[in-house]
């Protein structure tokens, strides 16, 4: 019993705690709260300015691109993906770039640029900014891509500088040249960051320096960026004028009354001229007893008591205000005028101005040289299409109408060779010996069946090949009809060769050229150096004597009019090249092939070289001159080439022996 009372006393000694904490009033134990990381860089940024991100307007979302750009890593990804609408935003707000896939979207954190995991269409709204957007983002994505490792992004951020430059890339630009290892972008850098000095630059020194940099310059980014420079405006001063002065303007010597005043309305410096219509009227809605504000209607005949009668009504508040021909003289009088440049630096405006001055004496020198390269690139043409004509008509006597149809069949020659060969090298190549062989065998059939009938009768000539070449414009219709065949250039012979801004010209007018050279000098050479060459000048001298030294003037002829046609038919293909290819192509050139032999010289190749020289000369001269009306500069030319021929009727360099006594 007793153990059993020991027992349970320690038992209630044991519980006694137990039940005393249990009763006691708890003090609450403080839990240390975890709060979620501070957001920083790109993402901060991003989670700023979700709204105006989500929904971007041109006007307002600048300073946040300019934020994105300043946020560190992550912000050029996500700028270009932004503009190439690849960002998108979760129904939570937060910001993904984004990649399509069949379920949805593939999420990319666009500051870490780790994987994100998926989401489904539904839960993505994908960010489309517009174009001006975009070119605010372009703009920002600059100051990266001039770094780039990759040399094209470089150059693509040049170009939309170019484009769309302003101050704020000059520092980045200067920054980005020191770290330039390509000497040609390194170039191109330089000069941009020179014509954005020019524009944008806060230093008058440097944009003086910069200006004088690119000295007479002919680029036209350059005159681009100077032009604004000199821009001016007319302006009107009580007193004397104020600003960048361009020149200071003198009513009745630089600018007349009605301008002077027009310059006072616009300002709000004068009220608009009264009209005689309107002064009429405002005088007869104000007689009062014979009279208008005191002035009797008898008087008003008078211009100056019209206008003193409507002042005085203008003063009693019965008009509106207008001004009368006296108050417009007085008011221009009371004014000073002068045109002011936008750009209000005195000292880079006179830098710009003498700037230009030497652009402008340059651009002057090379529109010149320019104008030549046209001339020689028009005469080199002319002579290739006169080369044939000069030895039918000028060596033989014969006037042959169907000239210009051997040139276009030369030229439908090259298109039927394109038709069947692809490589365009290879088939100018083909063209070429072909077209003078089907043209040569279309000449000696000519000179056999028609030409050799008819030698020594000019008029029966004429109008016998004068109908040969409607037969044959009629043919070529027939078989190819009448639209434009293309007869396409190699690459080779694609763009042009440009000298600058100013002075250029195409690869296939150079070719031309060449190959007129080229004809120039086969034709020196067979003349001077073969057998056929000596003949046939033995029987253009003197076909009698020629004949009696066993000479067959009847071949000659054959092969003479038969080389000429060959030749026409070579011009052809090299003229289609780039003129286009119709039944009508020779009759465009026919005429001036016969100014060019007549002019320079009857049975004289350097005589046909001088004319074609001086008649491309001419027509672009001409052409220049009026460059609106190309018909009125070939109207122009044939009236002088009929005046030098009433002067020189043998031409520049005359042939001597047979054409000498004819």
């Amino acid at each position: 019993m007793r153990t059993t009372l020991l027992a349970l006393t320690a038992s209630l000694c044991l519980a006694l705690p137990t039940f005393a904490q249990d009763s006691a009033p708890q003090t609450p134990v403080p839990v240390e709260t975890v709060e979620a990381p501070a957001l920083t860089g790109l993402a901060a940024v991003l989670a700023e300015n979700a709204d105006q991100i989500a929904k971007p307007s041109r006007q307002t979302i600048g300073p946040v691109i300019a934020a994105i750009g300043a946020a560190g890593p992550g912000a050029p990804a996500f700028l270009e993906a932004w503009a190439d609408k690849r960002v998108g935003q979760r129904a939570d707000g937060a910001f993904f770039l984004i990649e399509k896939t069949k379920d949805g979207y593939a999420l990319t954190d666009p500051a870490t640029g780790a994987d994100a995991g998926t989401a489904p269409k539904s839960e993505i709204s994908e960010l489309k900014p517009n174009s001006g957007v975009r070119g605010l983002i372009a703009s920002a994505l600059v100051e990266f891509q001039l770094n780039d490792p990759d040399p094209a992004k470089r150059r693509a951020a040049l170009d939309s500088l170019a484009r769309d430059g302003g101050a704020e890339h000059i520092e980045p630009l200067r920054a980005a040249i020191d770290n330039e290892t390509d000497p040609a972008i390194r170039a191109q850098k330089e000069r941009l960051e020179g014509l954005l000095t020019i524009r944008y630059g806060i230093s008058t020194e440097r944009r003086v320096a910069a200006i004088e940099g690119f000295g007479s310059d002919l680029g036209l980014d350059l005159r681009g960026a100077i032009n604004p420079l000199l821009v001016t405006t007319r302006k009107a001063f009580k007193g004397a004028p104020e600003g960048n002065i361009a020149e200071e303007l003198r009513p009745g010597r630089h600018i007349n009354e009605e301008e002077a005043y027009a310059i006072l309305v616009a300002e709000g410096l004068a009220p608009a001229r009264l009209t005689r219509a309107a002064l009429r009227a405002a005088l007869e809605a104000n007689v009062e007893n014979g009279a208008v504000a005191g002035i009797p209607v008898a008087e008003l005949d008078d211009p100056a008591r019209r206008d003193a009668a409507y002042t005085a009504l203008e003063q009693a508040g019965k008009v509106p205000a207008g001004a009368t021909d006296d108050e417009v003289t007085a008011a221009v009088a009371a004014h000073r005028y002068a045109d002011l440049y936008a750009e209000p630096d005195a000292a880079v405006t006179t830098a710009a101005r003498e700037a230009m001055k030497g652009i402008e004496m340059k651009v002057g020198v090379m529109q010149a040289a320019d104008l030549g390269l046209d001339a020689l690139s028009l005469a080199s043409i002319y002579f290739l299409a006169a080369i044939g004509l000069a030895i039918t008509f000028g060596v033989m006597g014969v006037i042959n109408m169907a000239h210009g149809e051997f040139i276009t069949m030369g030229a439908y020659t090259g298109y039927v060779v394109q038709l069947y060969i692809s490589d365009y090298t290879t088939s100018i190549l083909v063209a070429l010996p072909l077209a003078f062989a089907v043209t040569f065998l279309a000449g000696v059939t000519m000179e056999r069946l028609v030409i050799r009938h008819l030698y020594k009768r000019p008029l029966e000539t004429l109008l016998a090949t004068f109908g040969i070449s409607i037969a044959l414009q009629q043919i070529f219709k027939n078989i190819f009809g009448t639209q434009a065949r293309p007869l396409t250039a190699p690459s080779w012979l694609d763009g042009a060769w440009v000298l600058n801004d100013v002075v250029s010209i195409s690869y296939i007018r150079i070719a031309i050229f060449v190959l007129a050279l080229v004809f120039l000098g086969i034709f020196l050479f067979v003349m001077k150096r073969t057998r056929l060459g000596l003949e046939v000048r033995a029987v253009t001298q003197n076909p009698s004597m020629a004949a009696s030294m066993g000479i067959n003037p009847d071949k000659i002829n054959m092969l003479t009019f038969g080389l000429g046609s060959g030749i026409a038919g070579i011009a052809g293909v090299a003229i289609g090249l780039f003129a286009k290819v119709t039944s009508e192509l020779g009759s465009d050139y026919i005429v001036q092939s016969f100014m060019t032999v007549v002019v320079g010289g009857v049975g004289n190749i350097w005589g046909t070289l001088a004319g074609a020289t001086l008649i491309g000369t001419l027509q672009k001269g001409i052409e220049w001159l009026n460059p609106s009306n190309t018909l009125a500069a070939q109207t122009y030319m044939i009236l002088f080439i009929i005046v030098f021929i009433q002067f020189r009727p043998r031409g520049i360099i005359a042939l001597k022996g047979r054409a000498a006594g004819d």
